[in-house]
């Protein structure tokens, strides 16, 4: 057993951490659980009160190899005795150039490749943007519903959902968007087909082919509540793009090594994107983020015309050399144990959908799979009170979960990658016993209050 609970969460220490915060912090981060850490390794995490709880949510699906992977740090430490900080824009270094190349090798596409790094995911979506409209010098750009793509102001404009944007306006211009084929809330039958043609409307009829510099996808939406969209319309969106000349870019900060199964989830789609995103697990927990993509597209902006003082710190990129090691020593014997979690994981999460009537659907990729949560399954109609309820009745008993969903009613599983099945057996049991607790076991069964939720987090 890895969870150990010595207090109540959150306990006295955390309490009285969280009041620290509230008189010196900001009130807009928000906070999945009351806990404060203290330490953590592998799938486990301690807190200032002596607390072992499970990770499911790998600090938004970053510690893809989990906390403290001991090749990681041994890295950044090497790194750090040598020098912490020259600026790549001022006196380069190998180890930026080196992880360029290694993600040029890596990435999807029979083409040559450059790469650019930066520090976060909003970072390398906006500057994706600029590089695709350096190349088309065109101006718009299409997103989906229900996509989250940071929150930088280009970023957030990009961003469907209300909690993110809500007193910000004005956003910035030329972003359009469209619907993403959301099967379980489709209002056609074909969800791809829909959702096509929907696209096809939007940029042939009311922006204009001409005027789009590029499409920017996720294939599995993060905090969207991990739809992960059909391959049939994956397929004719590239094919659409490549005949208007439209930059097709792939989202991949959240889905990037190994959180589907593979190494890229384009690699389930048999694409190509001109260019990709991507953060998180990259960095295994240090702020790094990368595009990549065609070289005569990255070669598009002026000299000086991407960049920044801190992007690619050489910290990151050791340990983001590390990460790739880890992937390209440990060959297809590291993919194949991932994909047995989420087969494990996908296998339990289809039992509770037979046994609760409040879970109306699940679904994902590999290990990044979900539950969604509704209050009657032929309404569909959304149940965000249970999934803040099942939350916190998770950090309550040990184990760390995600909220998600543009409507807040989705439990999203990210756990490390690398746990063992005894760890995984043991966060999935108290989920379970949460749904059972919680009176979710039968339809119309009388339900515990929970906290209230806001954006599908508990406050």
């Amino acid at each position: 057993m890895r969870i150990e609970l010595k207090t109540e969460i959150p306990g006295p220490r955390s309490r009285a951490l969280m009041e620290q915060r509230r008189a010196a912090v900001a009130r807009g981060p928000f906070h999945g659980t009351p806990i404060f850490v203290a330490k953590a390794h592998g799938a486990v995490i301690e807190d200032v009160d002596g607390n072992k709880l499970l990770d499911f949510a790998s600090g938004i699906a970053v510690t893809n190899l989990g906390h403290t992977p001991a090749d990681v740090v041994r890295a950044v430490q090497t790194q750090a005795e040598l020098f912490l900080h020259t600026s790549f824009n001022v006196v380069p270094y190998e180890g930026y150039v080196a992880l360029c190349e290694r993600l040029c090798r890596v990435t999807p596409g029979a083409f040559a490749k450059k790469a650019f790094l930066a520090n976060s995911g909003a970072e390398a979506v906006e500057n994706a943007i600029k590089i695709a409209r350096a190349h088309t010098k065109r101006q718009a750009v299409v997103v989906f519903d229900h996509a989250f793509h940071g929150r930088t102001y280009l970023a957030m404009s990009m961003t469907s959902k209300v909690g993110y944007r809500q007193g910000f306006a004005p956003f910035c211009p030329e972003v359009y968007r469209t619907p993403f084929p959301y099967t379980y809330r489709s209002p056609e039958p074909d969800a791809s087909a829909w959702a096509m043609r929907e696209l096809r409307e939007l940029v042939l009829h009311h922006v204009g082919a001409n005027n789009v510099a590029a499409v920017v996808i996720e294939l599995v939406l993060g905090e969207g509540g991990f739809v992960d969209a059909p391959a049939a319309f994956v397929q004719e969106l590239a094919g659409f793009c490549k005949e208007h000349g439209i930059v097709l870019v792939v989202d991949e900060i959240q889905t990037g090594f190994g959180r589907t199964g593979a190494l890229f989830a384009c690699e389930h789609y048999g694409i190509e994107p001109d260019l990709v995103t991507l953060a998180k697990g990259l960095g295994s927990g240090l702020p790094i983020s990368a595009v990549v993509g065609r070289a005569e597209i990255m070669d598009a902006p002026v000299e000086g015309g991407i960049g920044g003082t801190f992007g690619g710190n050489p910290l990151a990129c050791a340990a983001a050399l590390a990460v790739l090691d880890r992937f390209e020593e440990g060959g297809g014997a590291i993919l194949a144990r991932i994909r047995a979690v989420g087969e494990r994981i996908g296998a339990r999460l289809a039992a509770w959908k037979e046994r609760f009537p409040v879970v109306g659907d699940v679904r994902g990729i590999g290990p990044m799979r979900c539950i969604e949560l509704v209050r009657d399954r032929e309404t569909r109609e959304p149940d965000k009170a249970a999934a803040g309820a099942l939350a916190k009745y998770c950090y309550q008993h040990g184990l760390v979960v995600l909220g998600a969903g543009t409507y807040g009613n989705v439990i999203r599983l990210a756990p490390p990658l690398t746990l063992e099945d005894d760890e995984l057996d043991e966060g999935l049991a108290v989920l379970e016993a949460g749904l059972v607790e919680l009176g979710f076991g039968a339809q119309g069964a009388e339900r515990r209050p929970g906290a209230p939720i806001v954006d599908g987090r508990n406050t």
